[in-house]
């Protein structure tokens, strides 16, 4: 039987943030991969098809702007919704992340891991 809990993957290399994240998003009962970097954000799309990525930008190895760039190439994974969060807050950073195919675009400091949890729900309702 296939298991319908929704699936969630961080892509975010912030230890702490990436687990206050998790351990929030897994008491909502969602299941949660992480990578810390953009090639095994990249493998682990893949692999795990997740329902959503929520996505850092600044990222060691390759950005998330590139991570996000080539997961929109790949038909298998094209569809997955990414939300974007990160520190950059210019506009020329979100209109660029939107553009690449972001569904929404989350600046870290304005939003409590809280609010960032019911954007979440919002995507996969």
């Amino acid at each position: 039987m296939a298991n319908s809990k929704k699936t969630i993957l961080i892509i975010e290399d912030d230890k702490f943030l990436r687990d206050l994240i998790t351990r929030k998003l897994s008491k909502e009962g969602y299941e949660v991969f992480v990578a810390v970097n953009g090639e095994e954000g990249l493998k682990k799309t893949k692999e795990k098809k997740p329902d959503l990525i929520l996505l850092d930008l600044i990222l060691p190895g390759i950005d998330g702007f590139e991570v996000l760039a080539r997961i929109k190439k790949e038909p298998l994974i094209a569809k997955i919704p990414v939300i974007i969060l990160s520190n950059l807050g210019q506009k020329e950073d979100i209109e660029r992340g939107l553009q690449l195919g972001a569904v929404d675009y989350l600046i870290k400091a304005h939003f409590t891991p809280g609010e960032i949890i019911e954007k979440i729900k919002k995507f996969l309702e």
